[in-house]
């Protein structure tokens, strides 16, 4: 233990690096494997890691909310995220509720979150009754929901780009889109903190995220539109049913901004908590939701361009 007016060593750069590329290259390992594989075991990965980002995110969103010193149903909450992302992905996977429901639809698929999210709703607000004393209703059910909403229904649009049906002429690969969908949004994040460490000067929020520049979200942006150019020049006629140059050159900058707002969405969450990371869950990145803001800011951005544009019917 320090002594007294010691100062507690800082761990190097390069160790700080070495577990950041540790857990960096583990947890693509098993993302590229779930995605390209295309077998069961596959399927059932990308199933499995959702579910995880899932638990974990809503236990970080929670604890940052009791940190803030909010009223919350944690568990409930919880319960209420894993019912209704482990629901939809038994609902869309192709062969798990065919024979119950026949084949999934996204007509399907919405009434199931609905409903789900009614009956939580309803839980929240009984259990609110059956609590003295207890916090204000309105806080608690809000925080409560404002968990489900914001980590279990956004991720559950990465799993309706990932068993997206499109039309059986069309050359899809819901594995590739959804890969696709994940290198051009981190390409943003690559892009920002590359080009914003370079030459940024000019901050963007510095009330909100003081480290972004204007310099940096430049840097996103080209970054991410190059990323999404070069994977539908690759992609596009086999993998990604037909998205072409000029659809990437738009949902590339789409990408890149709506990636910039999900940092800075969970920037204020942090912020508002009193936090440098929301947790801790991986070395030297941090938590779940440190990963994952800017893919639930724009998973529902990427599934209205394959339902209203690439598959407008």
């Amino acid at each position: 233990m320090p002594s007294a007016g010691q100062v507690p060593k800082t761990e190097s750069k390069a160790a700080a690096f070495a577990r950041r590329l540790a857990s960096s290259v583990v947890l693509l390992g098993i993302v590229f494997y779930g995605l390209l594989a295309g077998d069961d075991l596959s399927v059932a990965l990308v199933g499995g890691l959702i579910m995880l980002l899932n638990i974990v995110g809503l236990l970080e969103f929670y604890g940052m909310v009791g940190a803030n010193g909010l009223p919350r149903f944690k568990w409930l909450g919880l319960t209420g995220g894993v019912v209704l992302v482990g629901t939809l992905f038994v609902y869309l996977h192709p062969c798990l509720a065919k024979r119950q429901f026949g084949e999934p639809t996204l007509g399907g698929a919405t009434e199931i979150e609905i409903g789900i999210l009614a009956v939580l709703l309803l839980a929240l607000l009984v259990r609110r009754v059956s609590v003295h004393p207890a916090a204000s209703s309105f806080a608690v059910v809000g925080h409560t929901i404002l968990g489900v909403l914001y980590v279990s229904w956004l991720l559950g649009f990465m799993l309706k780009i990932f068993f997206y049906a499109a039309p059986e002429e069309a050359a899809f690969d819901g594995g590739f889109c959804l890969l696709f969908f994940i290198l051009a949004t981190k390409c943003s994040d690559i892009g920002a903190y590359s080009l914003g460490s370079l030459i940024g000067r000019h901050k963007m929020i510095p009330k909100v995220s003081p480290a972004k520049t204007w310099e940096g979200f430049a840097g996103a942006i080209l970054l991410s539109t190059a990323a999404a150019i070069v994977m539908a020049h690759y992609w596009g006629d086999t993998r990604l049913g037909g998205m072409t140059w000029e659809h990437a050159a738009v949902l590339g900058p789409v990408l890149a901004v709506g990636a910039v707002l999900g940092d800075l969405v969970e920037s204020v969450f942090k912020r508002d908590s009193g936090v440098k990371d929301s947790g801790a869950f991986f070395p030297g990145i941090g938590g779940i939701l440190d990963l994952v803001d800017s893919l639930l800011f724009n998973a529902p951005l990427m599934f209205l361009y394959l339902r209203l544009v690439l598959f407008n019917e």
